[in-house]
């Protein structure tokens, strides 16, 4: 039994000889992780070209276009007001009314203006009457002065009184059409057609002579009228040609020139008021309503492209630039004039002829190499 105990147990040379070989099976693995990590490494540095859309560069003529909301308003306004004072007895208008010429638009209580015609007409009769008795002597003076009945001082003044009564008719004349225009002056007259946009008065209001009762803005050309920055009038160029756009009904336009520049600028917007005359002004721009004028400055030559080619290099605007011979692509800054709905306006930085990234960008980092699936002109 002890034999065959002794003769089952296992030769300790065979262990001895794993644990001599495992040196070598650590070495085998370090150098297939290690040639691993090389491929891995030669994989990253050979990266594969990424697909994008370029387009060539070209200049063009760039006008940028301004547009600004306004209002229609008269290029003409009336302050009415009656010449003489009173009491108001009668408003026979109201505020958007239209009136023609000579509509009478109010009055005032013509009692003090009638009476002082009344008086007027009794001195005007009192001294026609002393030049008719001052003329018939005169005329006695003279035939007795003719048959030398009569003396040169009793002539003379009788003549003397005969200018003088004469230039009391003419006094009593000149009282007299003043009292009668004075009862004209009771009524408030239009003096041209047009809208009534104002009114200061209401009946029994006491008003005094050249205050203001109605505004009244004629019919005719109408002005629109914007509010504008100063930077603004400062880059248009001079006597432009402006679009004048019914905001409510885009189909109504008029075609208008600055007729007026307002010289002071407003303190509280920093704006300047600008009125474009509108001549043969549509129907369908009434009083007050609301339209855009657009005006196109003066054209510089500049680039145009999708704003999806715009980058930043260095908190800078900047643009993928594609080498042709290599592919690879590098990152140009450049000067941004304006941006448009859409498109973004390059002045300077890049040349005609160079391809620029204009989608897929934001993959691309300098040195990249791409593809271009197409090119726009």
């Amino acid at each position: 039994m002890s034999r065959n105990a002794t003769s089952s147990v296992s030769p300790p040379s065979v262990k001895t000889s794993n644990l001599l070989s495992f040196p070598s099976a650590v070495c085998v693995c370090t150098a297939v992780l290690l040639l691993a990590g090389c491929q891995k490494q030669e994989a990253a540095d050979k990266k594969l070209p990424i697909m994008v859309r370029t387009e060539t560069v070209a200049m063009a003529d760039y006008a940028p276009r301004t547009s600004l909301t306004g209002v229609i308003a008269a290029r003409t306004l009336n302050n009415l007001s009656f010449r003489v004072g009173g009491r108001v007895a009668e408003r026979l208008v109201d505020v958007g009314q239209h009136v023609d010429q000579g509509t009478v638009l109010a009055r005032i209580d013509p009692q003090e203006q009638q009476s002082d015609l009344r008086s007027a007409q009794a001195d005007l009769d009192a001294a026609q009457a002393q030049l008719t008795q001052s003329s018939a002597a005169f005329e006695r003076q003279k035939t007795l002065l003719a048959q030398g009945f009569t003396t040169r001082r009793d002539y003379d003044a009788a003549d003397q009184a005969l200018k003088v009564a004469q230039g009391s008719v003419d006094a009593a004349q000149s009282a007299f059409a003043n009292a009668q225009q004075n009862l004209s002056f009771t009524e408030l007259k239009a003096g041209a057609p047009g809208v009534i946009t104002a009114r200061q008065v209401e009946t029994g209001q006491v008003v005094q002579a050249a205050q203001t009762v109605f505004t009244v803005a004629e019919d005719g050309d109408r002005d629109a009228v914007f509010n504008v920055q100063e930077t603004l009038v400062a880059k248009t160029p001079p006597s432009p040609a402006v679009t004048i756009t019914l905001l409510s009904d885009p189909q109504v336009r008029a075609t208008g020139e600055v007729r007026e520049i307002s010289p002071a600028v407003d303190q509280a917007s920093g704006s300047i008021r600008v009125k474009i005359g509108i001549p043969d002004t549509p129907a369908g721009m009434p009083l007050g309503a609301a339209v855009i004028g657009s005006v196109s400055a003066k054209p510089a030559k500049a680039i145009l492209l999708p704003w999806q080619a715009l980058t930043s290099s260095a908190g800078k605007p900047a643009v993928w630039v594609v080498d042709p011979s290599t592919k690879a692509v590098t990152v140009t800054p450049v000067e941004v004039l304006a941006f448009n709905s859409g498109t973004v306006v390059i002045s300077s930085g890049l040349n005609e002829g160079q391809s620029v990234v204009t989608a897929g960008g934001q993959l691309l980092s300098p040195g990249q190499t791409v593809e271009i699936s197409g090119a726009g002109q």
